[in-house]
């Protein structure tokens, strides 16, 4: 499912305009960036948690040349399927 059908399914089963439906989405995603940009953490109960997780620097192997590379330290978004979504999926 992409964007378009993500919008097309909630303005369906919401009842509401693709337009709301997409306003509705976009709000939702500028939410959980924004908080994730400040360092926080968005909890859904019962569909995930998304948060921030560092990732260390370290050292790499570049595999053309076999050359050693420093990797630099970083932060990236990281989901955590929550209970109900594990059991709905399995």
């Amino acid at each position: 499912m992409n964007k378009s059908e993500l919008i097309s399914h909630i303005a369906e089963h919401a009842d509401l305009k693709k337009t709301e439906a997409t306003r509705a989405l976009e709000a939702f995603l500028n939410g959980v960036s924004v908080t994730l940009e400040k360092g926080g953490k968005v909890s859904i109960i019962g569909f995930g948690t998304f948060e921030v997780r560092h990732r260390k620097a370290t050292k790499g192997r570049n595999p053309q040349t076999g050359a050693d590379i420093n990797i630099k330290a970083s932060n990236l978004p990281k989901f955590k399927a929550g209970k109900s979504l594990k059991e709905a999926v399995n």
